[in-house]
Order: C-alpha cells, then sequence, then structure tokens
C-alpha cells in the first residue's frame, strides 16, 4: 500500500488528507508537533476572548481520524531524505514514505530588533503563541501595557484580544496610514478612526529599534524611532510571517522564501509537493502573489494535490483573488483587484463612497478606459461571493456593476440598504445616468 506523509496539520494538509481519503485507499500519515488534531486557525482569537473552548474550534471529533485511517503523530521532522524517501522525527522512529507533502505554514517574522527574545515578547500564529499569550497576558493586572509592532491583519486582532480583557495597547505601525500598502486612502482613514474610537493608542509612521528587559529578562519597556521609551510588560510581534521551512534547507528541495513549486504544486524532486502558506509558486498566478498566506488558497491546493497524487495530475487554479476580514467591529470583503499605493496600475480608476456617520464604505476599481470591472472592496456592507466571481468572470464593465449592485447584496432584508446613495455619488463624480435594478432572485442564483 502507497505511504502518503503529510507534514502539517493546518488547513492544506488536512483537506489533501481528506480528499485522498475519498479517492483512496493509501495509507494516510499526518505529522505535527504543533496539536494533536486540527484545528481552526482564524479562530484562535475567540478562544482568548472567551467566546469559545478550544475545543469548539476542532472542526471534526476526535474519533474521526481513526474511522477515515488518517494516522496522526505528534512530533517535529527534523531531516528529509529523498534519497531514501524517508523523514526523521524527533522523539520518533523514521518514517518512510511513497509520496510526501510539505504543509508546514508560516511563522511570525523576527527582524533581529534587540531583546526580541525577551520573556513577554512574541508572535500569535500557533496553539504555542495562544498558551503563551495566556501566561504573558492574563489580565490587567499582569499586563499594565502591552505594545503590538506591525499593522497587518494579525496585529489588529491581537489588539482586539488584548482590549477584551481591557489591557490598554499602543500599535506602532511603520506605514502613515494603517495597512495603506493593502487599502486604499479611504479606506485605511476609516480604520485609523476605527482603531482610535476603540481607545488603542495607534502610533502611525513609529518603528520599534529595542524592546528593553529587566533583569530577568523580562520586558519592560520598547524604544522607537521618534526616541520615545514606552514602558510595557508585553510585546506582540506581528511584522507579517513568513514560510516555515526551516528544516528543509539541507534536503535538496529548492528553497526560495518557501518551497517552490510549479502550476501542479510538485517540488524539484519527484514525489514531493509543497501547499499552503509554506509553498512558493516559481512564478505569480496572474497578480497574486508568489506567496499566498490565506486559508482557501490552502485548502484549494490540498484539493489540487489529492487528484494529482491519486492519479488525476490537475493544475492548480485559485480564480479571482478575494479575501475576507474584520478590523474589530467592521467587516471587511475584496473580490478582484483593487490596488493601493505604489501598486496601483496606471490603467486603475477608482470611485469610492463612504456613509456620512457610520464605518461603511465601498471601493470599485475599474479600466479608465475600457471601463471593466477590475474589483471591489467592502466595509461594513455584506457582499455575495458567487456574484462577483460570475462579473469578473464574465467580464462586466462597472456600469453593469453599478446597476446591479443590489444582486451582490448580503445583508439581511431589514439592514439598511445603500446602493441609491452609492450609485448616486458615482453618478454625480463620472456624469452616467445608472439607475440601480431591483433585485433579481433570479440573477442570484443563475448559474455560472
Amino acid at each position: 500500500m502507497e505511504n502518503i506523509v503529510i507534514i502539517g496539520n493546518g488547513v492544506a494538509g488536512i483537506s489533501a488528507a481528506r480528499h485522498i481519503r475519498k479517492l483512496s485507499d493509501k495509507r494516510i500519515i499526518i505529522i505535527s508537533a504543533e496539536t494533536d488534531y486540527f484545528f481552526s486557525r482564524t479562530a484562535l482569537m475567540y478562544v482568548y476572548m472567551g467566546h469559545m473552548k478550544f475545543e469548539h474550534i476542532q472542526p471534526y471529533e476526535n474519533w474521526f481520524w481513526e474511522k477515515n485511517r488518517i494516522d496522526l503523530i505528534r512530533g517535529y521532522v527534523t531531516e528529509v531524505n529523498h534519497t531514501e524517501k524517508k523523514l526523521k522525527v524527533e522523539g520518533s522512529r523514521d518514517i518512510q514514505y511513497d509520496k510526501l507533502i510539505i504543509a508546514t505554514g508560516s511563522k511570525p517574522n523576527k527582524f533581529g530588533w534587540p531583546g526580541q527574545d525577551s520573556h513577554g515578547a512574541q508572535g500569535l500564529y500557533s496553539k504555542q503563541d495562544l498558551d503563551l499569550l495566556e501566561i504573558n497576558a492574563p489580565n490587567a493586572d499582569v499586563c499594565k501595557r502591552a505594545v503590538i509592532v506591525g499593522g497587518g491583519l494579525i496585529g489588529i486582532e491581537l489588539a482586539e484580544m488584548l482590549r477584551s480583557r481591557d489591557i490598554p495597547v499602543t500599535f506602532l505601525v511603520r506605514e502613515s496610514s494603517f495597512w495603506n500598502g493593502v487599502l486604499p486612502n479611504g479606506e485605511s482613514a476609516l480604520i485609523n478612526e476605527h482603531i482610535l474610537e476603540h481607545h488603542i493608542d495607534l502610533r502611525l509612521a513609529t518603528n520599534m529599534n529595542e524592546i528593553i528587559a529587566d533583569e530577568n529578562g523580562r520586558v519592560k519597556a520598547v524604544t522607537t524611532d521618534k526616541g520615545e521609551t514606552i514602558a510595557c510588560d508585553f510585546v506582540g510581534l506581528t511584522a507579517g510571517v513568513s514560510p516555515n521551512v526551516d528544516f528543509l534547507k539541507d534536503s535538496g528541495i529548492e528553497i526560495g522564501r518557501g518551497v517552490k513549486v510549479n502550476r501542479f504544486l510538485e517540488t524539484n524532486i519527484k514525489d514531493v509537493y509543497a501547499i499552503g502558506d509554506c509553498a512558493e509558486q516559481h512564478e505569480p498566478i496572474g497578480n497574486r502573489r508568489p506567496i499566498e498566506a490565506v486559508w482557501y488558497t490552502g485548502r484549494m491546493m490540498g484539493e489540487t494535490v489529492a487528484q494529482t497524487i491519486c492519479g488525476n495530475r490537475i493544475e492548480y487554479k485559485p480564480g479571482h483573488w478575494f479575501n475576507s476580514a474584520k478590523f474589530l467591529d467592521v467587516e471587511y470583503q475584496t473580490y478582484g483587484w483593487v490596488f493601493a499605493g505604489r501598486g496601483r496600475k496606471d490603467h486603475e480608476e477608482h470611485f469610492h463612497w463612504r456613509h456620512a456617520t457610520e464605518k461603511i464604505c465601498v471601493t470599485v476599481a475599474y479600466h479608465k478606459d475600457s471601463k471593466l470591472f477590475l474589483g471591489i472592496n467592502t466595509f461594513g456592507i455584506r457582499m455575495r461571493h458567487e456574484i462577483f466571481d460570475r462579473w469578473l468572470t464574465e467580464a462586466k464593465d462597472v456600469n453593469y456593476v453599478m446597476e446591479h449592485l443590489k444582486d451582490a447584496n448580503f445583508d439581511p432584508e431589514f439592514y439598511a440598504q445603500y446602493e441609491h446613495e452609492i450609485v448616486s455619488k458615482f453618478n454625480s463624480e463620472t456624469g452616467t445616468q445608472i439607475k440601480p435594478k431591483k433585485k433579481s432572485w433570479k440573477r442570484i442564483f443563475q448559474t455560472t
């Protein structure tokens, strides 16, 4: 029987295992040093905030793995020997494989800050990080002030977590406005305001120079490039993540920032594949980055590699870009491409609408000459993924999108609707005479 070994039990590795089992009777072994069982990484914050217990974020019952004949090994892989098709696992026997899937995810970035290994300084990615957070910042009595370094999605999540326990937070963001390398100016400004309204001490255009530790090696302050010293008991290092591939350096498997793969998720070594956050495409797919630390692409890679391993070799095709997140109380969705800052294309025109009093806004990107719809960002309005996916596939123009915008609204019936305001401003700015169509359930549910 063929041995399929998967290193890593995140969404990518588990998706691969589940789909290989659906398609075959191969032996499946999953090795992970993080936890015994798969859990939803994006829900870790809700465990700390008391909304869930850890067992609630495990999608499968513990009996699921034995029932589906998926063997689980708790351990850390220290060496991959591809010539002998053998793995060395710390504290365990060597594991033989016929095909190997590397799905080891990411690790928090550290940039060589003095004091970055002090007690009380940590990232937020793994279950171990969550456990450590309970020690370092259990409440406002133990942690009088926290400093968070890095202005991305993990940083804002950590800030929300700490504020849920009334811990004062200073948030150091090196950019001039929050996440303005990704968000257009109007959206970034909205989030700046929202962060401040949640009593988070936001310091823009500010870098951390050093973490100062006390005589016991524990965090007591940070210094910034503004000449400030900020007393604190905890430092959250959330300046992004990078692929967790250090253990592969002498393996012969080609490494860039991550494990280099082709469109079929194959590495340079026969029968070795890489998926999820640790995989790096040799060349980006369209406008996508070579490495994407997004849960849904990890799931899609797992499903794709399962087909290939089970005899149906298929190319990884992630489709149109989309993502969603929460900035404290504000929900964010993006479909297609809405570039910001230096990434914005010369042909890209933006239309931006913001509600006069609420934290609600929309940015639509389109080609300034052809009027081709390129993408949309929404804050505080839920939209239907399948509708925008279809419009992008069918290459609809921006006028069509604005005319039928009601069809994409996913908010419940009694929520406020803003399409007339949005289209009215669009007409005013562009000189068009678009009249919004009434919502058509036929258009919503028709297949592509």
